[in-house]
Order: structure tokens, then C-alpha cells, then sequence
């Protein structure tokens, strides 16, 4: 099949890179002229487990190709997926110009059938609005050619994209029409042969299928945030909790892991999406807005929590922080954790050295010098009078304690994501705070 995909972000990369690995040809279309030139050269702009690779193969083997032009294709193809950002506005929508923007430049140029389908995450109704840009600049042309367009949102774990699209436990697509469904089919059906488990929906309840999947997630997170905080206070252990309710079938082991927040590039936009989503329909969700709130107020948990150990005397502190990404395998930062407590460290007058295996580069763009770039873990904790843990990266989850005890200028260690045991650092002779315990 001839695929073509217009965005080549995190989504429209990885998607067309993995359609192009089961053997689609796909053109991936991009404005950004210095990105498409970088992708034929073989520099990949974002980070991905595998992604380099399985990229610079398929561009090699003629199947993965990169253009700045969206209309010298349509006609060599039969579907085009829409993967341009959605970023939110001010009020929280998902703001959809540019996916409208794609949608008049298909109507401009498209000169035979296509299937047009919108892999962004986008508000109920986006269809809708992308059908009828189509149409609009099909009727200036005063040409009659058919069209569908679909949903087909995406369910990609950052830092297992790959293996999430390569497998997926399901693939959710909204249709129209037969011949619609047809193509999704004959498109999908490789990646599942043993087990086809795409599920064939109407549109507005795909589009609605993916925020309110990020949503529960974001929902049991916050949930387990506010029970680790009451945990603390009332004496018991979250780890405890979150096994004992966890062994209930009926609610699972998933996403049931306290921290310091949540980020990324899905869970606070999508959240505010769909409260934003309810407002103009004239309904209030009440639980997503708790839901964000407490993450909003866990972004902070550990900074209160080093408030209260220095006793309101941070200034002059040295705060060395482990983990920049908002998890770990991706050097995404959006709305990470770290930005917050960057933040609010230098306000209190702290010296911020930070270490991340893959972020460092993307903190630097977003915060430029204002923190101190340590070249390893164990430099960072040179002189500080506190470790937070941020971000849960592999290589911080057995480090040499002796070395950090005497490479620190107080042994203080805040852990935003539970991961060491609190009576072997007591037995190291750590001060250690963690989250609900």
C-alpha cells in the first residue's frame, strides 16, 4: 500500500516508519524543511529506543521517503494520515489549525480517492470539521471527487513506541463508510495476523476512545497520589496498598505506582481537552479537574517536603537532581516534573546541578544555563547538600551509595519515584524521604 503521512513528530515517525517496516511505502511530509533534510540525512530528531535504526533502514530500502510537499503525493497514494501537532490553547482546547491546514491543502490538491484519517489526538467532532474543510476547497475547484475520512487515534508509550505499534494489544479505528474500512483492514492486518484486534468504531467514539483512556490512566495515578499523601499522615505504607488493592481483578496492577507527578506530551493535554471538551457541551467534569489538580499540586510534593527538612532554608542549598525527562527512555519534557522543581529551587536561592542519560540537551533549549549540567550521575551530587530523584532511569536504580555518601555535604536523598528501600538507606545512613511512606 502507499501511505502518506503528514507530520514526522514523535507520532507521524514512528508510524510511518513502523508501516513502512511491515512493507507499505510511505512518504513522511513535513513543513520544516531542516527536519526532512535532516531525516534523508539520517539524523533522527527525537529520541526513541530503535527508531535510528528501523529509520535509516527503510529510508535505505526505498520504502520510507521524506518531502516538504504534501500535493506532489496524493496522487501516488490511497490513504493520507494527519499527525500534526495539537497543541493546547490558552483555555485548554486542542488547538487544530494545523490539522485543518492539512485538510485544505488535501482539498487544494488531491485529484483521485483518498482516505483521510487523523492520527492526532483531536476533540470529538475534529472529523467533522476535516470533512468539511475538504469539501470546501473541492467545491472552489468545482470538482466532485469522493473522499473518507477516519480516525485512527494512537496509543504509543514513549520509550516503547515501537514495540507498542509493531504489537499493539489493540488497534481502535471510527469509519463511515465500507470502503473505508476495507483499506484500515487491508492496511492493519499485518501487524495482527495471529490475533486482528482492531476495533471498528463510528468516528466520534474513536475520537473519544483516546481521552478517556489517558484520562483513567491520568485518573488512577492522581488517585494513588492522594492516597500516598494520606498515607504519610496516617502512618502507612503505599507500596502495601497499592499490592493489596492491586490483587483485585477487578481493578488491576497498572498505573497504580505513586511519584511526583505526571507529564508528557499526553496526560496533561488530554486531560485539559476534554474538560475543556465537556465546558462547551455544558457539562462539568468534576473528577478530571481533581484529577488535575492533584497533579498540578504533586509536581511540588518534594520540593514542600525539602522545605520542611531545611526548615524554610533553602538559599545557598545545593540541589542535585537525577532525571530531567518526564520518564524514563524519551527526552521528552513536556510538562515534566523537573521543570517545576527547577523552578522552584532557584526561587528559593538553591544551586541546581542535574544530571539525565538523554535529556540534558532538551533541558538546555527550554532553561538554557540557569542550572549546572553535570557530565555523570555522580558528579552531580559533588558538595550538595540533597539528592531528589526525579525520573526513573535504569542506571540510578543500583548506584554506588558509598561513593555518593562521600561525594555529598549532607547525606539527604529525595526519591520522587520510590524506587530505593527505605530501611537500606536508613542502614547506608541516608536521610530518605520518598512518596507515601
Amino acid at each position: 500500500m502507499n501511505v502518506a503521512i503528514v507530520g514526522t513528530g514523535y507520532v507521524g515517525l514512528v508510524s510511518g516508519t513502523c508501516f513502512a517496516e511491515m512493507g507499505a511505502n510511505v512518504i513522511c511530509v513535513d513543513v520544516n524543511k531542516q527536519k526532512i533534510e535532516d531525516l534523508q540525512n539520517g539524523r533522527i530528531p527525537i529520541y526513541e529506543p530503535g527508531l535510528d535504526e528501523m529509520v535509516l533502514r527503510n529510508y535505505r530500502e526505498g520504502r520510507l521517503k521524506f518531502t516538504t510537499d504534501l500535493s506532489t503525493c496524493l496522487d501516488d497514494v490511497e490513504i493520507v494520515f494527519s499527525a500534526v501537532g495539537t497543541p493546547p490553547d490558552e483555555d485548554g482546547s486542542a488547538d487544530l489549525r494545523y490539522v485543518l491546514e492539512v485538510a485544505h491543502t488535501i482539498g487544494t490538491y488531491m485529484n483521485k480517492y483518498l482516505l483521510v484519517v487523523t492520527k492526532s489526538t483531536v476533540p470529538v467532532g475534529t472529523a467533522k470539521k476535516v470533512k468539511a474543510a475538504i469539501q470546501e476547497e473541492l467545491d472552489k475547484r468545482n470538482v466532485k471527487i469522493e473522499f473518507d475520512v477516519a480516525s485512527n487515534p494512537e496509543f504509543l508509550k514513549e520509550g516503547a513506541a515501537i514495540k507498542d505499534f509493531m504489537s499493539p494489544d489493540r488497534v481502535v479505528v471510527g469509519v463511515e463508510s465500507d470502503r473505508a474500512k476495507e483499506l484500515m483492514t487491508k492496511l492493519y492486518r499485518p501487524f495482527l495476523l495471529n490475533n486482528f484486534r482492531v476495533i471498528f468504531t463510528d468516528i466520534p467514539s474513536a475520537e473519544m476512545i483516546k481521552y478517556a483512556a489517558n484520562s483513567m490512566l491520568a485518573t488512577r495515578i492522581s488517585f494513588m497520589n492522594d492516597i500516598a499523601n494520606l498515607c504519610e499522615l496516617v502512618g502507612a505504607d503505599v507500596n502495601m496498598v497499592r499490592k493489596g488493592i492491586g490483587a483485585d481483578s477487578r481493578i488491576g496492577n497498572k498505573f497504580l505506582y505513586p511519584g511526583c507527578g505526571y507529564g508528557g506530551s499526553c496526560f496533561p493535554k488530554d486531560v485539559k481537552a476534554l474538560i475543556k471538551t465537556a465546558e462547551l457541551n455544558g457539562y462539568d467534569m468534576r473528577v478530571l479537574k481533581a484529577v488535575e489538580e492533584v497533579n498540578e499540586h504533586q509536581k511540588s510534593i518534594l520540593f514542600e517536603k525539602l522545605q520542611r527538612y531545611f526548615e524554610n532554608q533553602l538559599n545557598g542549598k545545593t540541589i542535585a537532581i537525577w532525571g530531567l525527562s518526564f520518564k524514563p527512555e524519551t527526552d521528552d519534557m513536556r510538562e515534566a516534573t523537573s521543570l517545576v522543581m527547577i523552578k522552584n529551587l532557584l526561587q528559593a536561592g538553591c544551586q541546581v546541578k542535574v544530571y539525565d542519560p538523554i535529556a540534558m540537551d532538551e533541558c538546555k533549549r527550554r532553561i538554557g544555563e540557569v542550572v549546572e549540567y553535570a557530565p555523570d550521575m555522580y558528579d552531580a551530587v559533588l558538595d550538595a547538600d540533597s539528592l531528589v530523584l526525579l525520573t526513573e532511569w535504569k542506571q540510578f536504580r543500583m548506584p554506588s551509595w558509598g561513593v555518593i555518601k562521600k561525594a555529598m555535604k549532607l547525606p539527604v536523598v529525595f526519591d520522587g519515584r520510590n524506587i530505593y528501600d527505605v530501611q537500606e538507606m536508613s542502614e547506608l545512613g541516608f536521610v530518605y524521604h520518598c512518596i507515601g511512606r
